[in-house]
């Protein structure tokens, strides 16, 4: 049994709530002392470090929101000198500034080693192939990957996003065992290789982790369906750390593990901000216990899952990220996630799984047009009742008309790393 064995499934209950809570009473005074935004908002909201005795007593802290972190760019939010911290990633910023995050020597090892315990519960193994074709930068997933395989023990492959033919020659020659990309940059690698006349079915990969967006169980059923390999989701987000934060079992798909030994997880009601119960959907929040260059309290991450217990290992578990409760688009009084779009059109065999979704907003009730394409193999004379099948399960599923436009194969922009799902009129 190994280090990673060891960690997941023998770690009682006990011990856990023990860690969590003596990780949690040094990192809430750690902040108080340090970090400025911290003391000022715990003074303003009544509550020290000191009350906190238990777990319990989280609740009595107030929230972070990644509003705080832009209003403190570029540096007012970390907890340690500048000379201690070795490296800094940012989130991509399409609202705003970017927020930066900062880690220390220590910070980049936990990451790592966070990363490769991930990779080891979807399956992979010291001396496994691992081509990364997330994007390297200030994105987090490139390098996250890279070094989480490096300390797993693989030979990693770092290609980052983009370069479709480039990426198609490195699976063809060096025969990678794993690949960690986004599941639209996957779709698209797809795509290039059929019309290259590729046999999908004798490519090495056995193994795809995949992250940085939402993606369904239609989805995953549609990669497998393509490729000879399993589709796994990895979760994380640039403010707690990156890639690593929770990851499904290759034996338990659906549901993602929670690191709860590095990252302190809650389910909340999103208005209210009310702590909801084990089983219950809401917004995640999450309160980082061993980051240091920059620890977050009670960061709410705005996505919708919610927590249960496990069958497999110590951890609890999120189910698997379908939406945000900021991108879901308000229609007519309806929220509508792009994911709910994704999954009906996953349903339909002559259509393309790339799609992207227009919100018309000069209509006084914001129309909704949904673009999506018609696979090659199909005449033009389907499109007529291929729309109205569509648009009346849209209906059914989701509650709002919308209008459906089926265009010809390869007009709709492909993703060479995170998607664009909605733009705006």
């Amino acid at each position: 049994m190994n280090d990673y064995d060891f960690l997941i499934n023998k770690m009682s209950k006990d011990e856990l709530v023990a860690q969590q809570t003596f990780h949690l009473k040094n990192v809430l005074n750690k902040v108080y002392d340090r970090v400025a935004y911290y003391k000022n908002k715990f003074d303003r909201h009544g509550v020290h470090p000191s009350d906190f005795k238990e777990i319990a007593d989280l609740k009595k802290f107030p929230y972070t929101e990644k509003e705080d972190l832009r209003k403190n760019y570029p540096f007012g939010m970390f907890a340690e000198p500048q000379k201690n911290v070795v490296r800094v990633h940012a989130s991509s910023g399409t609202t705003g500034k970017s927020t930066i995050v900062g880690y220390t020597k220590n910070d980049v090892s936990v990451w790592a080693d966070l990363v490769a315990r991930s990779i080891y519960v979807s399956g992979g193994r010291p001396g496994d192939k691992i081509l990364v074709s997330y994007g390297y930068g200030l994105f987090t997933g490139g390098l996250g990957a890279h070094y989480g395989g490096e300390k797993l023990g693989c030979l990693v492959i770092p290609m980052s996003g983009g370069n479709t033919e480039k990426q198609i020659q490195l699976i063809e020659d060096l025969k990678p065992d794993i690949i960690m990309v986004t599941p639209s940059y996957l779709l698209n690698i797809i795509e290039v290789m059929k019309t290259k006349n590729i046999d999908l079915a004798k490519l090495s990969l056995r193994i795809g982790i995949l992250g940085a967006e939402p993606w369904s169980e239609k989805m995953r059923a549609k990669i497998e369906e393509e490729l000879p390999l399993k589709a796994i989701d990895i979760y994380g987000l640039s403010e707690i750390i990156g890639p690593g934060v929770a990851n499904e079992f290759s034996q338990e798909p659906g549901k993602l593990h929670f690191w709860e030994d590095h990252f302190y997880p809650e389910i909340v009601e999103p208005e209210k901000g009310i702590v909801l119960p084990e089983g219950q959907e809401g917004e995640l929040v999450i309160t980082s216990l061993t980051k240091e260059a920059m620890p977050l309290i009670r960061y709410r991450t705005r996505d919708i899952t919610e927590l249960n217990a496990s069958k497999v290992s110590s951890f609890r578990t999120i189910d698997k990220i379908l939406g945000r409760n900021d991108d879901a688009l308000i229609i007519r009084g309806i929220n509508v996630f792009p994911s709910q779009v994704e999954e009906i059109l996953l349903e339909f065999e002559q259509v393309s799984p790339t799609y992207q979704i227009e919100v018309d907003k000069k209509s006084p009730l914001w129309k909704l047009i949904i673009n999506v394409e018609l696979l090659s193999s199909y005449h033009e004379s389907v499109v007529e009742n291929l729309v109205k099948k569509i648009t009346k399960r849209i209906k059914e599923v989701i509650g709002i008309s919308t209008v459906l436009k089926i265009k010809p194969a390869g007009t709709i922009p492909r993703s060479m790393g995170k998607a664009k799902r909605v733009i705006f009129h």
